[in-house]
Order: structure tokens, then sequence, then C-alpha cells
């Protein structure tokens, strides 16, 4: 089986090309340009490479969320257009678990993606055998309530360029039971989500079904929201 996948939902981006369990190629793209400038690009050199084409794909894996608004919809737009050129189904694929897959760490595994304002995208997994299982839902929280709430006699895995802006709170606050992931393995691969959709069938759907995942309202209409309720009476 032949899996493409695309991540745009946080700063950095990637494309990934798998068959039959073999990564064949892989780019990741941290640059000044927009994902909807660099993913399709992207996407046609690594399928050229192989002489393949859009309808050599048996699967399109997409990363849908959480992360950046405008980000996840370009990935799920450049997705849902390829599953209808090309007439096949995508795997629906969350950016945590993908994060948290790419983790080589037996133990209790906490993804961060920085959601601002104080905020971060969480979830809380756990490896033992070299098998992933979640153990909490994706959620959007302050920092502090996800420290306070993780339990208190296990060592916690942290992964996610959440790390790059909150590493030092989270040592301070847990000290050594706090293993952070070096800043290489921090950013979520297309080849992660390649894996998700080749193990997880139930992740497959037909792209008009292909959604994604924001956990909370984009700024502006959390900011409408406030307004409208400071002047309520």
């Amino acid at each position: 089986m032949t899996i493409l996948g695309i991540d745009t939902s946080s700063a950095a981006c990637s494309a990934a090309l798998c068959r039959d369990g073999k990564l064949l190629g892989e780019t990741v793209m941290n640059s000044a340009l927009t994902h909807s400038q660099t993913i399709m690009p992207a996407v046609e050199a690594l399928l050229e490479k192989e002489g393949l084409t859009p309808n050599d794909v048996n699967v399109f894996a997409a990363v849908a969320g959480p992360g950046s608004f405008t980000g996840v919809r370009i990935g799920v737009c450049a997705v849902k257009a390829l599953c209808l050129a090309a007439g096949r189904p995508c795997a629906r694929v969350d950016a945590l678990e993908a994060i948290a897959e790419g983790a080589a760490y037996e133990g209790l595994i906490s993804p961060i993606l920085d959601a601002r304002r104080d905020q971060v995208y969480t979830a809380l997994f756990r490896r033992e055998g070299g098998k992933l299982s979640r153990v909490w839902e994706d959620r959007a929280e302050k920092l502090d309530e996800l420290l306070n709430s993780l339990p208190a006699d296990e060592t916690v895995y942290f992964t996610g360029d959440g790390l790059n802006t909150y590493e030092g709170r989270i040592r301070e606050k847990m000290g050594e039971r706090a293993l952070s992931a070096p800043m290489h393995l921090r950013v979520l691969r297309a080849s992660a989500a390649c894996l998700i959709a080749m193990t997880r069938p139930e992740t497959i759907m037909d792209g008009s079904r292909l959604t994604p995942a924001y956990l909370r309202l984009p700024q502006a209409e959390r900011e409408r929201n406030e307004r409208l309720g400071k002047s309520a009476p």
C-alpha cells in the first residue's frame, strides 16, 4: 500500500511517501514561506522522484489538527483535493498522536503545542512494549492546569514545539520528573501520519468527510464572544 502523508498544522510542515511500511522519502520545511506555497511542490517532488502520480497513491494521510487554524485548513484542503482528483480515501490523523508516535520513549508521553495565551494543545499517551495507547483525549488548557493534572509519581516525556516556549516552566514545576525531547524530535513528521494511517484502519474515510480538529474557536470568534460578554448586562 502506498500512503502519502501531509502535515501543515504547525510552524513546520512536511510531506512523506511510504510504501508497504517503507519510507520512500520525506521533506520537512520550516521557512518564511507559507505552507500554501511549499506543501504542494514538496508533494509533487516526492511523487516525481518515485515516478508516481496521485493516482498511484492508495491513501492520503492528513494531519487534521489541533494546531494552527490556517495551517490545519491548508493541509485538510490539500488532501481533500488530492482525494477528489485521484478517487482515493484519506486517513484523518490527530496531530498530538502523530507527535507522540514519533517519540522513542517507553512510559508517559505528553505532546504539547503552543496554543497562545498561555495555553497548550495537549494529550497524554503511554508507550509500553513499543505500543502507544491514549491516556487522555486532546484538550486545550493552561499550561499550569496541565502540569497540575499529571501523575505526581511518574516521569513524563514532553515533546512537540510547545517545548520551545514552555520548557523552562515545565522543568521549574516538575524538576527531574520532566524529560524533554531533543530539538530535532519535537517536530511533527508526516511519516508518523503515514504510520498511523497504515496501522489504524479506523482513521480511513472518504475524502469528503475529512474535517479539521480545532479544539477551540478561532481567535476572531473568541474575541467577538469576549466583547459580547463584556457588553452583556
